[in-house]
């Protein structure tokens, strides 16, 4: 048997006044961000699993909140092919998510490069970059809870995490040796 065809799936059904819209955009964005996927007009779907329980009860929160509607249903398909189907409809959402967050990651490495070429080797823009590499930690760690079936692109997700992680560790080096350094610049001394 199959991951897909073991998996359950939690159908979320919600109804919210047009007005304000407010309350649908919280509900909207609670659902988006813990990852599920919109197979309709207020209705959304999750692998009944438990790292989706956090969000989809603040999710509820939000709806109870807005004096709206949520209903849950636990659905399987109706055959493995639509148990396969499904599940592929979810995995194509998380492979977008791994894309974005490995586009992230090129942008990270392209920050710390802009910031060796013109060495700005600062305590201010150390932090700003341990900052930015939590961030990308914390999304990963986020994705990956979601990412049930795995999707094709995790693994290079990873890859480029651990390469961002490289990346800082050899910039903190930088602005430590320029920090200790007589003028202040990193002379490069243990670098390429």
């Amino acid at each position: 048997m199959n991951i897909e065809s073991s998996v359950s799936w939690r159908i979320i059904l919600i109804k919210i006044a047009a007005e304000p819209t407010r309350h649908r955009v919280a509900v909207w964005r609670e659902l988006r961000k813990v990852g599920a996927l919109s197979i309709g007009q207020g209705t959304w779907a999750v692998p009944n699993v438990p790292a989706f329980t956090a969000g989809v009860d603040r999710a509820k929160e939000l709806v109870d909140r807005a004096s709206g509607e949520i209903v849950f249903l636990n659905a399987t398909g109706a055959s493995d092919e639509d148990n396969s189907r499904f599940a592929a409809m979810f995995t194509a959402a998380r492979e977008e998510d791994w894309g974005e967050f490995l586009s992230d990651c090129a942008k990270y490495e392209d920050e710390l490069d802009k910031e060796i070429r013109i060495k700005k080797f600062t305590l201010a823009e150390l932090e700003e970059e341990e900052q930015s590499l939590d961030r990308l930690r914390r999304w990963h760690r986020d994705l990956k809870a979601r990412d049930v079936f795995g999707a094709s692109n995790a693994a290079s997700a990873t890859a480029a995490l651990q390469q961002c992680t490289l990346r800082f560790e050899d910039y903190s080096e930088r602005v430590i040796n320029a920090l200790h350094s007589p003028d202040g610049n990193d002379n490069g001394i243990g670098h390429e």
